[in-house]
C-alpha cells in the first residue's frame, strides 16, 4: 500500500505540475517550475557539494561521509533533454552516494533546443574519459541516470561500446526513457494513472532535442540497439507511469542479448519517484545501494 506521503505528493503533482514543455515557448517556465520542485528537498549538512567547470560544463561532486574516494557513480540527470541541472538533482544524487558508497559527479551537459542532438551524448563521453584520464578505474565507475539522463546512460554505454573504450562496471537506471518514438504499450495503458507526464507531450518533445532525426534511431532510442556487451544493470520503474514499457522492454532486451539486467517495478509509483522524500523512494535508493555494494565489493 503507498504511504500517505506519496499519495500527497501524487495528489499534488496532479494537482500543480507544470508538465513537460514541448514547445519552445514554454521552457523557460518549464525549467524554472523544475527547479522550484527540486527546491522543496534540502541536501542533508553532511553532504559535501564541490562546484566545478570542465571544458565549460558546470559540475558537481556530491559526496556523502561514507562515500570511497575510488568510487564514482557518474549520474546523468532527467528532464526530457531540455531541463534539469545539478540544482534539481542534487537531493536525489545526495541520497544515491549515501547508499552506494560512491562520489556523485552530476554534469550539467549541454540542454536542448539550444544544443541539439548530439551535445548531450557528446558531454556524457567526454566526462566519461575525463574520470578515466584522471585515474579513476572503470572497475570502480558506476554509470547512471533518470528518464533522459536513463536513456543518455544507455546511449553513451553503446557509444563507449563502439568504440571500443573500457566500459564502467555497472549501469543504474531510474524510470529510463529509452524510445523516443513513444510506441511502449504503457503510454496508453497507463496515461490515466500517471500523475505527471501524458503521451501527447511526452510524444512530442523529443523533436526539441532530435529535430528531423528518426526518433527510432537507436542512438538516441536504445530500446532499437544492439545491446550485447553492457555491464549489469538495475532498472527501478514505477507501475503508474506511461514509460513503464520503456524499462520492460529494456531489461528484457538486454538479457535476450545476453547480458546481465533486474528490473524492479514499483507500485503506486511514478516517473523518477525517488526524487521525493517519500519512503517509497527511500526504499529503491536503499535496494539500489544493496545492488552497487553487493557487485563492487564482490570483485
Amino acid at each position: 500500500m503507498a504511504s500517505q506521503e506519496s499519495i500527497l505528493i501524487k495528489q499534488l503533482l496532479k494537482a500543480s505540475m507544470n508538465r513537460n514543455a514541448t514547445s519552445a515557448m514554454d521552457i523557460a517556465a518549464a525549467r524554472q517550475g523544475l527547479e522550484a520542485l527540486s527546491g522543496l528537498n534540502p541536501v542533508a549538512n553532511d553532504i559535501k557539494v564541490e562546484k566545478f567547470l570542465f571544458k565549460g560544463l558546470s559540475a558537481e561532486w556530491i559526496i556523502a561521509p561514507n562515500a570511497a574516494n575510488d568510487r564514482v557513480f557518474l549520474y546523468l540527470h532527467g528532464g526530457a533533454y531540455i531541463m534539469g541541472s545539478c540544482n534539481t538533482h542534487r537531493y536525489l544524487a545526495s541520497k544515491l552516494s549515501a547508499a552506494t558508497g560512491a562520489r556523485m559527479l552530476v554534469p550539467e551537459y549541454r540542454l536542448a533546443p539550444e544544443h541539439p542532438y548530439p551535445a548531450a551524448l557528446e558531454d556524457a563521453v567526454t566526462v566519461y574519459r575525463w574520470l578515466l584520464s584522471t585515474g579513476f578505474s572503470p572497475e570502480k565507475i558506476i554509470l547512471g541516470g533518470d528518464s533522459a539522463g536513463g536513456g543518455l546512460t544507455v546511449s553513451t554505454l553503446l557509444t563507449l561500446k563502439e568504440e571500443r573504450e573500457a566500459l564502467p562496471a555497472l549501469a543504474v537506471l531510474l524510470s529510463p526513457w529509452t524510445d523516443l518514438a513513444g510506441t511502449g504499450e504503457s503510454m496508453e495503458t497507463r496515461a490515466a494513472a500517471d500523475p505527471w507526464l501524458t503521451p501527447e507531450q511526452t510524444r512530442s518533445a523529443p523533436a526539441l532535442y532530435i529535430q528531423d532525426l528518426d526518433p527510432k534511431n537507436p542512438i538516441v532510442s536504445p530500446i532499437y540497439a544492439d545491446l550485447s556487451g553492457l555491464p549489469p544493470m538495475l532498472v527501478h520503474v514505477g507501475n503508474d507511469e506511461i514509460l513503464l514499457s520503456d524499462s520492460v522492454r529494456l531489461v528484457d532486451r538486454v538479457r535476450a542479448a545476453g547480458g546481465e539486467a533486474s528490473l524492479k517495478v514499483w507500485d503506486d509509483m511514478w516517473h523518477v519517484f525517488q526524487s521525493f522524500a517519500i519512503p517509497e523512494g527511500q526504499k529503491s535508493i536503499d535496494e539500489i545501494g544493496k545492488f552497487v555494494r553487493g557487485k563492487l565489493e564482490a570483485k
